[in-house]
């Protein structure tokens, strides 16, 4: 009996410490925290969410570079073929990727009462190796300790250490968790540090998923970053989503109704005219430039002055001549009376 209440006590304590171990935040600003889980409280009344209906479609992808971990919960509530489909929903993430060492890196942090990291960012860079990881991941059954799993991505799993590029580099980081159960720790502050040290959260809900705790854990805005799918059967759906919030859709690849050039921006467009052309008031079209001749026209007042200086110099020089005129006719008259000099 004294062995079963020492065991009894143990386990205890183990729990406790893993949920003591979430609050450990050493390394973060407590301003920035607090900070962080204010953001969220204002915003935890929003209605949510994105339910996705078991349709998508197919979109044309531009990767850019990402340090993706996917934070996958396995506890009791998730069947086996569940989980399976939350593996083929990782692996079609991947294929949607650009996969590499200059490209997009994944790990998988796994969950239940413990913690396993899977495989670290630097791991597998190609994506055969990565998706025959993600085959070999076993779940881990009882207990739900999101808030643990968090912060193991956190110290663990997005350091240079690991594989996650330093921040000079500018590179996404970037945590998906999926769960489809209410947290056994606490996830707010601990979320609040992941999103203040810039990392990027997206909740996905699945069934009996806390909309609470997932409202608390994704980063703003929470209909960005916050999604519901009623049954596992149905997350691979998300990929065709989560392929236009993490690369970007190529609109202009989708269809556009431009005359000359079209330039893709985020998930929308705008038109552009080649060499020579203008845009339109509709935006769409393109009319050549009309060049139009420049006729220089004077100041009248500058042409006033002129005429009226060029007249007064015609006029000096006129009376000038009359004067050398007269001059030379009083010469005549006295050489006619003295005779030649």
């Amino acid at each position: 009996m004294k062995s079963l209440f020492g065991s009894l006590v143990y386990c205890i304590f183990l729990f406790v410490s893993d949920v003591y171990g979430t609050y450990r935040l050493n390394g973060f600003d407590p301003q920035q925290v607090t900070a962080q889980s204010y953001a969220q409280r204002r915003n935890i009344a929003r209605p949510p969410l994105r339910t996705l209906a078991p349709s998508a479609t197919d979109n044309s992808c531009r990767s850019r570079p990402l340090d993706l971990v996917f934070i996958i919960d396995s506890s009791r509530s998730v069947r086996p073929g569940e989980f399976e489909k939350v593996k083929i929903f990782m692996a079609d993430m991947v294929d949607t990727l650009d996969v590499g060492p200059e490209a997009t890196r994944v790990a998988v942090v796994n969950y239940a009462s413990t913690v396993k990291i899977e495989f670290l960012l630097k791991a597998h860079l190609n994506k055969p190796n990565m998706k025959q990881a993600i085959t070999r991941i076993e779940p881990l059954a009882a207990g739900t300790m999101t808030g643990l799993a968090i912060k193991s991505a956190m110290t663990e799993a997005f350091t240079e250490e690991s594989g996650a590029r330093p921040k000079s580099k500018n590179i996404a980081k970037v945590a998906i968790i999926v769960t489809d159960g209410r947290p056994q720790d606490q996830v707010e502050e601990v979320s609040a540090a992941a999103r203040g040290s810039g990392i990027e959260i997206y909740a996905v809900g699945v069934d009996r998923a806390d909309m609470t705790s997932l409202r608390l854990m994704a980063s703003n805005p929470l209909e960005d970053h916050v999604f519901y799918v009623e049954t596992y059967g149905v997350i691979e759906k998300l990929t065709s989503k989560f392929r236009e919030t993490l690369c970007g859709v190529d609109s202009c690849a989708m269809g556009h109704d431009c005359e000359h050039i079209c330039v893709s921006s985020n998930a929308s467009h705008h038109c552009k005219c080649r060499k020579g052309y203008i845009l339109n008031l509709d935006q769409k079209t393109c009319t050549l430039k009309q060049i139009k001749a420049v006729v220089v026209v004077e100041d009248p007042c500058k042409c006033e002055a002129r005429l009226a200086f060029q007249m007064q110099t015609q006029a000096a020089l006129q009376e000038i001549t009359a004067r050398l005129a007269d001059m030379t006719g009083r010469v005549e008259q006295i050489e006619n009376i003295l005779g030649p000099v």
